[in-house]
């Protein structure tokens, strides 16, 4: 194989002269033609900066203060801005996390496929069009023919990520770069994305850098992985060499990192905290929750797994008053419940909180720590002055967060770990006795993930709490569920305790999502996709 890129002493740095922040200290990477390459590590470990270098692109405030990066024999470090904007789309593409932050949503997804080819001249529109199709099918969405004519919001997760792909292949690059493509969706889901991502790779010899946090994905993906940590390269083996034998001790942190074990627990006490009887609820006339009753023990985790738009979340809405259900209860300590919060007491708000899943939407960016920490306390307990203060560090403690280091800094200022423990913060500010988790460790790291799941089982035992916990990772269900609820298209199709749904599922589904949690073998995915299949 040839060489196709080739980085040499890559150094960025970021901010205002004097006060520089470095985040690549001269790292260096090669990738061959056809050749997919891993980048592994923490958030912050410089995996998207470099990625993003690898096609000539920085941030906004960021700058390539030295190195080289030759793609094909071009500098892209010091080529002109009418090189780059050649290059890119045309022989260099990008598949972002977010497919539905990065489509534009006010046009058809066939438009925005046919944009590049039309832009470098590859392609007339016509041409564009059947490609778009064609491709399409290979990435085996539906309807094919007529997928394209729709806007992204009428799509689901996975058929965005899989349009995406297939619109970065639209000039047939070179080099792809796919920064966490697969981080939010659920595991039956993500086969799906990994392995069209994997063919159309493949049919084409594109060559690619994966970046990714999970370990199991990277490994069905990459031949070759590098793991970084604080902007530089820890090491680089082959995919089979780096799972088999890890050389360095940080290396073998990460392959170690899903060691969390859930605690042995009392029975539960009498009576559920929280129950649901014939829940159903609709956006419009589109029904998503169809006759669902569920108990929810007091004092436990009930983790709520299923595919996308399997209705999870929108239970979680009901739950919250934020959706009206159209029929059925929600009962709370042997009271129904308003389906409405506004028409809720105080006190009923106060004890049903949410953490949510994207911490940079859910927090106020022009807040301080402090301020918004704050207002929950003095809204909930009404404390003033003294009082306040202490209550308001009282929780920076709980979230095993400092005070003093934290409490006036802007909440952009924080990594995502840490923006997630404010979160939680927040939610405690009101004392609550239920706290719904909505996917609260999905787009983090495992190691800051596996940070935040031991803080709520600690904060769960100190306090009391009961959790509903909601997720697509298995393997997190797994760790720290008492009991797990399995969704699918708006109905309940098992429950049961944790150890018995993982041990003996019953339903097909069930057992379908168990068979789907990737694993940290090189040929995983080649065989589950063949026995899912047949």
């Amino acid at each position: 194989m040839s060489k196709l890129l080739d980085i040499r002493g890559l150094r960025l740095e970021a901010g205002p002269m004097g006060g520089r922040t470095t985040i690549l200290h001269g790292l260096d990477l090669t990738l061959n033609r056809g050749e997919v390459l891993g980048l592994v590590g923490e958030s912050g470990a410089g995996k998207s900066s470099a990625g993003l270098a690898a096609m000539g692109y920085t941030r906004d405030g960021v700058g390539i203060t030295g190195g080289e990066i030759l793609f094909d024999g071009i500098d892209l470090a010091r080529a002109s801005a009418a090189t780059l904007q050649d290059l890119h789309g045309r022989r260099i593409a990008y598949v972002a996390q977010s497919a539905a932050a990065s489509f534009n949503p006010a046009h058809r997804l066939i438009d925005q496929f046919c944009e590049a080819p039309l832009l470098h001249g590859t392609a007339a529109r016509a041409a564009a069009e059947a490609d778009a199709i064609a491709l399409y099918r290979q990435m085996q969405l539906p309807n094919p023919d007529q997928i394209g004519f729709r806007y992204p919001h009428q799509v689901s997760g996975g058929q965005l990520q899989r349009a995406m792909t297939a619109m970065a292949m639209a000039c047939r690059p070179d080099l792809i770069i796919f920064d966490e493509p697969t981080t939010a969706l659920d595991v039956t889901t993500q086969i799906e994305v990994l392995g069209a991502i994997r063919d159309v790779v493949e049919r084409y010899n594109t060559a690619a850098i994966y970046i990714t946090h999970d370990l199991a994905v990277v490994s069905q993906m990459a031949d070759r992985i590098t793991v970084m940590k604080h902007g530089r390269e820890v090491e680089t083996a082959k995919t089979r060499q780096m799972l088999a034998a890890p050389q360095e001790d940080y290396t073998k942190s990460l392959w170690a990192v899903r060691g969390l074990k859930r605690p042995e627990r009392s029975a539960p006490e009498a009576g559920p905290l929280l129950s649901m009887r014939g829940i159903e609820a609709s956006y419009a006339s589109a029904k998503v929750l169809q006759g669902v009753s569920l108990e929810l023990p007091r004092g436990q985790t009930t983790a709520v797994v299923g595919e996308s738009g399997s209705g999870k979340s929108t239970l979680a809405k009901v739950i919250a008053g934020v959706l009206p259900p159209s029929n059925g209860v929600v009962v709370w300590q042997g009271s129904p419940l308003p389906g409405r919060y506004q028409k809720r007491d105080r006190a009923t708000l106060r004890h049903i909180q949410m953490v949510y899943q994207m911490a940079d939407t859910a927090l106020n960016p022009r807040h301080t720590v402090r301020g918004t920490l704050e207002r929950p306390v003095r809204h909930f307990t009404g404390l003033r002055g003294a009082a306040l203060g202490a209550r308001v560090n009282e929780l920076m403690e709980l979230i095993e967060l400092d005070p003093a280091v934290f409490l006036d800094r802007l909440i952009p200022e924080l990594s995502g770990g840490q923006k997630q423990r404010i979160g939680i913060a927040r939610a405690l500010a009101a004392e609550p006795e239920f706290i719904i988790c909505d996917e609260v460790t999905s787009a983090l790291d495992q190691l800051v993930a596996e940070g935040i799941l031991r803080l709520l089982l600690r904060l769960q035992a100190e306090l009391g709490l009961t959790y509903m916990f909601i997720t697509h990772d298995l393997a997190t269900v797994e760790a720290i569920a008492d009991r797990v609820v399995i969704m699918q298209q708006g109905r309940i199709v098992e429950t049961g305790d944790q150890s018995r749904i993982f041990s003996d599922p019953q339903s097909d589904y069930t057992k379908r999502l168990l068979a789907s949690v990737p694993q940290m073998d090189a040929g995983w995915l080649n065989g589950v996709r063949q026995r899912l299949a047949s």
